[in-house]
């Protein structure tokens, strides 16, 4: 009798699991679908390129070897994958993508923070970019005990990352107390998104962390409506910090707020007619990145042409191997590429309207 009770427990277990991945699938198939409908040959076999040549050069540990940012680039190529629809146990890329979970669990320290503080002097980019990539993760995974697994490493890292918060309310490129209480706009805007991306999968998120972080960005814009470097470096406003902390601001549900419009204005001056390197601080993947979410999310009207000329350069500019030449590093290109590339695909929560 008990060993038929534990049959029927772990068939309803097993039904439930096959239930909800089917579900994902069928959303998957209609995201793809109408993503396809809106998209063209050119750009879809770009995508497919890009996504083999990422999977092509990692590692057999999971990672791509990107030296000094093994974890943020890991993380963030990760998230290129899994922007395809694949997952740990479905599509092509589910190898490469289990294999970099593997990697960024391997990665994660008793005190919560996903990196090596010995050889990374930024480690909170990869931090960040890691909350990011293994909350998207856990949404799709079925097998019980890596979920347990994943939720560990994420609760740890969220109060790692709520630890590291500055006085002021931003981050620095490592955490306050190793970073004597540094902030900078563009590690910030890393944790807030990783936050959310956490939140979003069920991992709690203390509110005044949050509200805290969102009162640092003001705290941070000039009269322009930009945002500068650091609140220890107030003046020059920075057109891929403020793309960032749009992105960041929409992230944490921030549309309205006195802020939003000005900021808005100044990125679409700035930025919208996909200026040079130089508009950009040197950092245009970055900006892009950032800005090409916040116009996504601003609805069609706004981003169908916006997207065509960015997707149309992005292809271009492409090699024959399938990957792209840039600053940091051909990963770190691709995967920003990627990201933008597949947008419209809505498969990732953290990029949905």
């Amino acid at each position: 009798m008990l060993r038929q009770k534990v049959d029927t427990m772990e068939r309803r277990r097993w039904l439930q699991g096959a239930a909800a991945g089917a579900s994902v699938l069928a959303f998957c198939g209609r995201a793809q679908g109408q993503a396809a409908a809106r998209s063209q040959p050119r750009w879809e076999e770009s995508i497919r390129r890009g996504l083999d040549w990422l999977a092509r050069n990692q590692t057999t540990r999971g990672q791509w070897n990107t030296p000094p940012y093994p974890v943020a680039l890991s993380a963030l190529a990760g998230i290129a994958l899994i922007g395809s629809g694949s997952t740990t146990t479905q599509g092509p890329y589910k190898t490469q993508i289990a294999r970099c979970t593997d990697y960024l669990i391997s990665k994660c320290r008793n005190n919560g923070l996903i990196g090596d503080p010995t050889s990374d002097n930024r480690y909170t980019y990869g931090h960040g970019f890691s909350m990011l990539f293994l909350s998207q993760v856990l949404g799709e995974e079925g097998y019980d005990d890596r979920r347990e697994e994943l939720l560990d490493v994420l609760n740890r890292a969220v109060e790692f990352c709520c630890n590291a918060q500055t006085s002021a309310g931003g981050w620095g490129y490592v955490s306050a107390r190793d970073g004597a209480n540094y902030d900078e706009g563009s590690t910030t805007i890393t944790q807030v998104q990783g936050l959310r991306g956490c939140r979003n999968a069920g991992i709690s998120v203390p509110l005044e962390v949050i509200e805290r972080a969102k009162q640092y960005i003001y705290s941070c814009k000039n009269d322009d409506g930009g945002i500068s470097y650091s609140s220890k470096q107030m003046g020059t406003s920075r057109p891929a910090i403020t793309a960032a902390a749009l992105s960041a601001l929409f992230n944490a549900g921030d549309y309205d707020s006195q802020h939003v419009p000005q900021m808005l204005k100044y990125s679409k001056e700035s930025l919208h007619d996909l200026n040079d390197d130089s508009s950009a601080f040197g950092h245009w993947h970055y900006t892009y990145l950032y800005y090409s979410q916040v116009v996504y999310r601003l609805g069609d009207e706004d981003w169908l042409p916006f997207r065509d000329r960015l997707y149309s350069r992005i292809v271009e500019e492409q090699d024959k191997d399938g990957s792209w030449k840039g600053q940091i590093h051909p990963v770190y290109i691709a995967a920003c590429n990627l990201i933008m590339l597949q947008l419209d695909r809505g498969l990732l929560p953290i990029y949905q309207r």
